[in-house]
């Protein structure tokens, strides 16, 4: 792939360690689990070190948005599963736009998905905002605060498969229910944008919990680059972002995605740790 990674500037060292382990009350006779855990190489992102720890066989590809995934599965009989990353990302300072990577025009990222179809309140929310004159960078952080004033940061409000109308209906949610509002406001107005999942790495002396985050990047056609933006933070999303995978939603992107025979009920332990520290 080609990257706008520019070793001469300033950069910045994120340092990610996530655990994520699925325990089941029976036995799991077989499990696929489609891993995006491995950080994108565009950006201006440059991966120092990176490992996956996890049991069963694993198959590396790339799919039709650019993003490393692996295939796991285990066909012998468990009531454990505990994936282990660990790495350093260096990313670049200066560039706000990045080149088209992957197969796919930006025009796919055009079209609804089930998680971003438009309801009549997404579809207000987008004419209010991306319907005025006026640049339009300054319009989509104007609709990213008016996604956030609907849809309050909530934690534990929502689930993976929850579409952008239910967020709005109900007012709160995650960050991943802002983006998909966002999104699916975007493309209401014909404004190709996708979903990024990832990591934002807070600063060491920081007190907030770190996590998984997602946000989005819209694509410019007047400047022919994708744009980040933060709609949780109404925020460019910069270098203290990592980013693992780009979609259409969630179901894209996410960084864990699987299915089973067997198990019973499922719990899921999660533990992140992501924190900067100045490039040399």
């Amino acid at each position: 792939m080609i990257s706008w990674y520019r070793p001469d500037e300033r950069a910045m060292q994120l340092s990610v360690a996530h655990r994520t382990v699925y325990r089941y009350e029976e036995p799991v006779k077989y499990s696929a689990q489609k891993l995006r855990l491995t950080p994108r190489r565009d950006g201006g992102q440059r991966v120092l070190s990176w490992s996956i720890h996890a049991p069963g066989r694993r198959a590396e590809q790339l799919d039709a948005h650019g993003n490393v995934t692996h295939l796991l599965t285990l066909d012998a009989p468990h009531r454990e599963i505990a994936i282990f990353v660990t790495g350093t990302v260096e990313t670049a300072q200066g560039e706000d736009l990045m080149r088209h990577e992957g197969g796919l025009s930006p025009l796919a990222y055009v079209a609804a998905t089930g998680l971003t179809t438009p309801s009549d309140g997404i579809i207000a929310l987008a004419e209010a905002h991306l319907e005025r004159d006026g640049v339009l960078r300054r319009r989509l952080y104007d609709l990213a605060a008016g996604v956030c004033e609907k849809v309050r940061y909530r934690p534990g409000t929502t689930n993976v498969d929850d579409p952008a109308a239910a967020a709005l209906a109900r007012g709160e949610g995650v960050c991943q229910d802002q983006a998909h509002v966002f999104l699916a406001c975007c493309r209401s107005a014909g404004i190709p944008a996708r979903y990024v999942s990832g990591y934002l790495c807070m600063d060491p002396t920081a007190s907030e919990e770190s996590a998984s985050h997602a946000w989005v990047e819209v694509w410019l056609s007047d400047a022919n680059g994708w744009h980040g933006i933060d709609v949780t933070h109404v925020a460019p999303a910069g270098t203290a972002h990592c980013r693992l995978a780009v979609g259409r939603d969630y179901l894209d992107a996410g960084p864990i995605r699987g299915v089973r025979r067997g198990g019973g009920e499922e719990t899921m332990d999660v533990r992140v740790t992501a924190r900067t520290g100045e490039g040399q």
